[in-house]
């Protein structure tokens, strides 16, 4: 790779639409390029999602153009430089080119400039600071090709004062490094994020979870999630995680690329954590998790692991009578952790066999639904109150029993046996 890279291969930049948002930008003295991650990914290979562009416009005079062109915009951030154009459902980030003139570790003020050199330095990482000309063009202004190159993560500068303009860049250094990074972090901004990991402490609940999902979701975060134990941050972050250990991480990534598994952020949590259902309340709280994500780890700690030798009877039993979500999860990491030890040893070999054959029972079952409720009762003369429901649960229990194989006709058969000598519709 060189200072003459391009990514004038890359489809999405081929876009009519994009090239047309370019143009217009671009012009009378102002300029326009694509910035950041998309470049970024373009050279690695890897699929681009979002497309943001920087331009010498100011605010005001991008939405001039941008309109003028056809397209549609919102100020989205404007007091920060940022327009959102909109083309046919696709939105389009604009931002000025700017420089930092305060920072309080969460929040910069800013003031928009012309100079794309100081527009690049604000950036947090070097392989983040590369913008693309219309025609593919790759323009590095801070060393960025050559640590894509070296899959190197490297901050901007002095790593200690880019992390003091905003602490989240300690997440976000472990984050990119799990997506993109190779062999060790770079020394430098490993120092720096251990030394100022206190500074994690300002930020709210909610970046911090963002974050922490974006890491947890790359293919393999195992080597990130090592680093940021041994510097002390993923206490800070998770302290559930304390005197629990992150061994079981890496076999559950080689299983879930094994099996063809997507990655899953709650899943890796939950086998960095141990299964306590007030730990995992206090979790969800202190990182204000979704009402679904709180709920999911609340299931998972209250479930139980079924044994490997459970038979089907018990298995369909344990499925009819638990939560399905926290079932799975509870074998795909059982599993997980029997392929991590499996080796040549015969025993384990077989204990992954029949997680294996568990865990594809379950994700294939069907739950089957009780075939009377208590209008039936009601046909038989049972009153109305405490005693339906609970000869719905007696009858439930011995439909469970029978492996599920008791009829409609057979259970109001046992429920009219249930039925006070005297009481029924003869």
């Amino acid at each position: 790779m060189t200072e003459k890279a391009s990514i004038a291969h890359a489809d999405w930049l081929k876009a009519p639409d994009l090239q047309r948002l370019l143009g217009a930008l671009s012009g009378d003295g102002e300029a326009a390029r694509v910035a950041g991650g998309a470049v970024r990914n373009a050279l690695l290979g890897q699929a681009v999602s979002d497309v943001d562009i920087a331009t010498t416009n100011l605010p005001e005079d991008t939405i001039r153009r941008a309109e003028a062109a056809g397209f549609r915009t919102v100020p989205t951030g404007a007091a920060h430089g940022t327009v959102t154009v909109i083309s046919r459902g696709k939105p389009y980030e604009v931002t000025t080119l700017r420089a930092d003139i305060e920072t309080d570790g969460r929040h910069a003020k800013v003031v928009f400039g012309r100079d794309w050199t100081r527009d690049a330095e604000r950036r947090d990482f070097t392989i983040n600071a590369l913008y693309a000309e219309a025609d593919g063009r790759v323009i590095d202004l801070v060393g960025g090709l050559a640590d894509i190159e070296g899959r190197v993560l490297r901050f901007i500068g002095d790593p200690e004062t880019r992390i003091r303009e905003d602490y989240l860049r300690i997440l976000r250094f472990f984050r990119f490094f799990a997506w993109y990074g190779s062999g060790r972090p770079d020394a430098a901004g490993l120092k720096a994020c251990a030394r100022l990991k206190e500074g994690l402490d300002r930020l709210s609940a909610e970046r911090v979870w963002s974050e922490l999902k974006k890491l947890l979701s790359a293919p393999e975060p195992a080597r990130s999630l090592l680093w940021m134990r041994q510097s002390g941050i993923l206490s800070r972050v998770l302290p559930e995680t304390d005197r629990w250990g992150i061994d079981l991480v890496h076999p559950l990534v080689e299983t879930e690329a094994a099996l063809g598994w997507r990655p899953d952020p709650l899943l890796r949590i939950e086998a960095m954590v141990p299964p306590d259902v007030e730990r995992m309340g206090s979790l969800a709280e202190r990182l204000r998790l979704s009402r679904a994500e709180a709920e999911r780890l609340k299931r998972w700690a209250q479930a139980e692991t079924p044994a490997a030798d459970m038979d089907g009877t018990s298995l369909r039993a344990a499925i009819y009578r638990g939560n399905r979500q926290a079932l799975v999860d509870r074998l795909r990491l059982a599993l997980a952790a029997a392929r991590g030890q499996a080796g040549s040893d015969a025993g384990v070999l077989a204990d992954v066999a029949r997680r294996t054959r568990q865990l594809d029972f379950l994700e294939k079952w069907t739950k089957p639904v009780f075939p009377i409720g208590g209008s039936d009762l009601s046909t038989l003369g049972v009153a109305a109150g405490p005693a339906v429901g609970r000869m719905l649960r007696a009858l439930e229990k011995d439909w469970i029993a029978s492996d599920f194989s008791l009829d409609r006709g057979a259970l109001l058969e046992r429920a009219a046996k249930l039925l006070p000598e005297g009481q029924g519709k003869g």
